[in-house]
């Protein structure tokens, strides 16, 4: 199996060195980056894996504007780093395009076996029948292609967002609960993590919902767990 490519882009010499050094005892290629225009260049011209972006970056462009403008053209699974723990900062990064959020200070286990979770879900192992087409209203869903349309338009959604779409498109029509949902997107050990699943359905609201507020698509059933619509 090829190796995966990891980038780090972090102006932390001493952080780089740490998270590099783990990371490539794991098994993965490690490239790096000091600020976010150089990150950004290096992704318009090299394939990588997966990016691992700190916030406090020196430069134009720091980690919320590097994350935006990669979206733009790369689907690439991110990981952000910051020392900041307020929930507004969280939903900031979600909304940039993140895929997950790790504060300062972290463990080293903490960080690989988020890296090993994100790339589980980007590279997922599980297919849903050839030539499936979830349809309802505007939203329509190509399973087979990993397409999303809302009017005719597509839609680019994260790998962590278009698992938690797979998922309820799967089961269209049906509750998933909390905790099944967390256990098949993150993995069992992130079960109990609801935050994680109220921001990043409400980063997914956001691309899909006429009006996040009032959706018709991802139905909510207070304290159980969630549905997509179904005629």
């Amino acid at each position: 199996m090829k190796r995966k490519t990891i980038l780090i882009v972090d102006d932390e010499p001493r952080l780089v060195r740490l998270v590099k050094v783990n990371l490539l005892a794991s098994g993965y290629n490690v490239s790096t980056a000091s600020d976010g225009k150089t990150a950004i260049e290096m992704l318009e011209t090299t394939s990588f894996d997966l990016m691992i972006l700190d916030i406090m970056l020196p430069g134009p462009f720091n980690g919320f504007e590097a994350c935006k403008r990669i979206r733009e053209f790369s689907d690439i699974p991110i990981i952000m780093l910051t020392g900041r723990a307020r929930e507004q900062d969280r939903i900031r990064g979600f909304d940039a395009g993140a895929d997950d959020y790790i504060t300062k200070p972290f463990s080293v286990e903490e960080l690989l076996l988020r890296v090993k979770a994100i790339l589980r879900r980007a590279h997922p192992s599980e297919e849903f029948p050839k030539g499936s087409i979830y349809k309802f209203s505007d939203l329509v869903i190509n399973f087979a292609q990993r397409r999303v349309f809302v009017r005719g338009r597509e839609v680019r959604l994260t790998a962590t967002e278009y698992q938690i779409l797979y998922h309820l498109g799967c089961h269209a029509g049906k509750i998933i609960t909390h905790e099944d949902l967390l256990t098949r997107v993150w993995g069992s050990e992130y079960r109990n993590e609801l935050h994680y699943l109220r921001n990043y359905i409400s980063s997914l609201r956001k691309k899909i919902e006429d009006d996040p507020g009032n959706p018709v698509y991802i139905i909510g059933i207070h304290g159980i767990g969630y549905q997509l619509a179904l005629d």
